[in-house]
């Protein structure tokens, strides 16, 4: 495996460093602003400290390299690969790293597949800076099989979801729901509960609650439970956020969730549930799927 890199940022710098360590010869990377006056001299040191051969021009990569990691911003994406096609050799593997949606995705690959190359939708949902090359890997795509044949040498953590691009980002986007909503909320409270010097009381109690619970045990219970007590819990969500407004702590987290259980609160699950609380939560999401189509189906008929 001859490997480039296209973009040398964080996630090339610590894949390439794992890699070396573990004995791999010669990279390739190439990054646009390897010369530039204010972060030159940070792509040109990682370059350095990962043993890394820099190039001046992508073309120089693609004329090393057979497997190429594109590692660049997800608005960057689609038009790297555009700017890469005339480089591409037939049997390449392209590997796309960054976090651009499925449609992007799919796009890339209806760009680069005449040049009869084999594409990767690689999307690494770890801590890059500690696992470095053994960072989890989902990856979607037709060159999946041929990426996990040539890394496992290297011990690389590659788990295929499917032979189609965009699988493998979708399930990263939507675990970012979550991922970074939980940081949000936590920057919230933490802001509501030093403020009120009440934090070891607030994390302890949360955490009685959820330690020791499997988070498959602890988000079914969440869901179906808010699916009946919705209203409930909008009312004491207003009095989170009113005392939050008052103690001039910003809510937005807090607003944004009432929002959501109103819009739950509207499909009147409470009523469809009889007042019992289902087992399972895709029982709630099938639910307000279904009843979400019935608005949507009067809206277009008004």
């Amino acid at each position: 495996m001859q490997l480039g890199f296209i973009g040398f940022g964080e996630a090339a710098f610590a894949i390439s460093s794992g890699l070396k360590e573990q004995g791999f010869e010669t990279i390739w990377a190439y990054d646009p602003v390897w010369d530039h006056p204010t972060y030159g001299a940070l792509v040109q040191g990682r370059a350095a400290q990962a043993q890394v051969e820099l190039m001046k021009t992508p073309e120089e990569v693609l004329q090393h390299a057979n497997v190429v990691i594109v590692a660049v911003p997800a608005d960057k994406a689609l038009g790297v690969s555009e700017m890469l096609k005339p480089y591409l050799k037939p049997g390449d593997l392209y590997v796309d790293v960054s976090a651009a949606s499925p449609k992007v995705k799919k796009a890339i690959w209806e760009t680069i597949q005449d040049a009869g190359v084999l594409m990767v939708d690689a999307a690494m949902v770890g801590a890059l800076l500690v696992d470095k090359h053994k960072v989890p890997i989902l990856a979607s795509g037709n060159g999946t099989d041929r990426f996990i044949e040539l890394t496992a040498p290297l011990h690389m953590n590659i788990t295929k979801v499917s032979e189609t691009p965009g699988d493998a980002s979708a399930i990263k986007l939507i675990r970012s729901i979550f991922m970074k909503g939980y940081a949000a909320l936590g920057i919230e409270l933490l802001d509501a509960a030093h403020t009120f010097n009440v934090e070891d009381l607030v994390i302890s109690g949360i955490g009685d609650s959820l330690d020791g619970k499997s988070f498959e045990w602890s988000l079914n219970r969440m869901v179906t439970g808010t699916s009946i007590h919705a209203q409930r819990r909008i009312i004491e969500l207003e009095g989170s956020i009113e005392m939050l407004q008052e103690s001039n702590i910003n809510s937005v987290m807090s607003e944004a969730i009432r929002e959501k259980l109103k819009l739950v609160s509207s499909f009147n699950l409470k009523e469809k549930f009889q007042g019992v609380i289902p087992g399972h939560w895709l029982e709630v999401i099938t639910a307000i799927q279904d009843a979400d189509h019935e608005q949507q189906a009067v809206t277009l008929k008004s």
